[in-house]
């Protein structure tokens, strides 16, 4: 008889996406204990050959039968994949784990389980229930900001301003692909195409897409405030955000004013974020980059920085890889579900 894994199974839909892979791949790395993995992908045939923990694999179908006896789904693809298909894993009894911030419509609770200790999570409201078994990892601007809010909420800042600057595999791959053509072509004085942001990204800084690109830059902008408030609701104010597309390819930067209303020890506010789970560099090296914090699981701060003119503010600036800390976060929040309660 085979010997049969007593670690739990796990299903990762929309496996070719940069998301899934990004699972994946930070599965394999760390050795994280999960029994057989199944591969799911609407975007690709049933039966395509993949690779799961060094090991062949097929592309399993979207159907209940590919959830039997399947622990937790992770759905990382497109939007429209999840909320189409969330309720055959729900009907065969897995937990859902979203990363596509498409599933908290529905009732999947939002979870970050680093700020457990300085923030409990969200409760369930009237307007928001939330459904038993579906939790949601949020997207990387809703995890920095919650972080940064709830770091330094002990210090009481009177005002936290963060601007944003989203990479371009925030689209996935074809915002990716678009930013690579857009720069070859430009370079090569070639006409650039503009099928995903309606608007030159390459070289470029935007405020705002072209009128064909959906969903709007101002469109996701209200959706992490939106997330940002409810996480935050009753705990600590929000901060307040705006987003700029920046021209890379990945890692989410972030320049972070706050206000705190009197004197000023930025070592107190470096230690305060380094308590919070994130990495901060030490006064007189080099301030992360997104090159620097390819493949980091934690947010990368620099030393706090007072302002010059004003007496009670401070400037932080900080890059997370996107891609990395949405799978480390929808792995945390399964093995909180896995670890025995006390």
């Amino acid at each position: 008889m085979p010997h049969e894994s007593p670690n739990p199974r796990i299903a990762i839909v929309g496996a070719s996406s940069l998301r899934g892979s990004e699972l994946k791949q930070f599965i394999e790395d760390e050795n994280v204990p999960f029994g057989e993995i199944s591969l799911i992908d609407t975007s690709l045939p049933a039966g395509t050959l993949a690779e799961a923990a060094g090991e062949p694999t097929f592309l399993k179908p979207m159907d209940r039968e590919s959830f039997e006896g399947v622990r937790f789904v992770f759905f990382c693809g497109s939007t429209q994949e999840a909320k189409s298909n969330w309720k055959l894993a729900a009907d065969a009894g897995a937990t859902i784990i979203d990363l596509t911030g498409a599933l908290e419509d529905v009732g999947a609770a939002p979870w970050i389980p680093g700020l457990d200790t300085l923030l409990a999570p969200p409760e369930a409201t009237a307007e928001r229930p939330h459904h038993a078994g579906m939790y949601s990892s949020p997207v990387a601007p809703v995890m920095i900001a919650c972080r940064l809010a709830a770091a330094l909420s002990k210090f009481s800042p009177s005002r936290m301003v963060i601007l944003f600057f989203p990479p371009a595999s925030e689209r996935e791959q074809l915002g990716v692909d678009e930013l690579e053509k857009q720069t070859a072509d430009l370079l090569l004085l070639r006409p650039i195409a503009q099928t995903v942001f309606d608007a030159q990204v390459a070289f470029n800084l935007l405020s705002s897409y072209g009128e064909g690109s959906k969903p709007a830059l101002s469109e996701t902008r209200t959706e992490i405030c939106k997330r940002v408030a409810a996480y935050l609701s009753g705990r600590t104010p929000a901060p307040a955000m705006q987003l700029i597309q920046a021209p890379v390819f990945y890692g989410y930067g972030f320049s972070v004013y706050v206000d705190l209303g009197g004197s000023v020890d930025v070592a107190a506010i470096d230690a305060a974020l380094f308590a919070a789970g994130m990495h901060v560099t030490q006064k007189g090296d080099l301030a992360p980059t997104n090159v620097s914090v390819a493949g980091e699981a934690k947010i990368h701060v620099a030393h706090a920085e007072r302002d010059p003119d004003v007496d009670s503010g401070v400037w932080l600036w900080g890059v997370a890889d996107n891609l990395r800390l949405a799978a480390v976060n929808a792995v945390e929040i399964a093995k909180e579900l896995l670890a025995p309660k006390i």
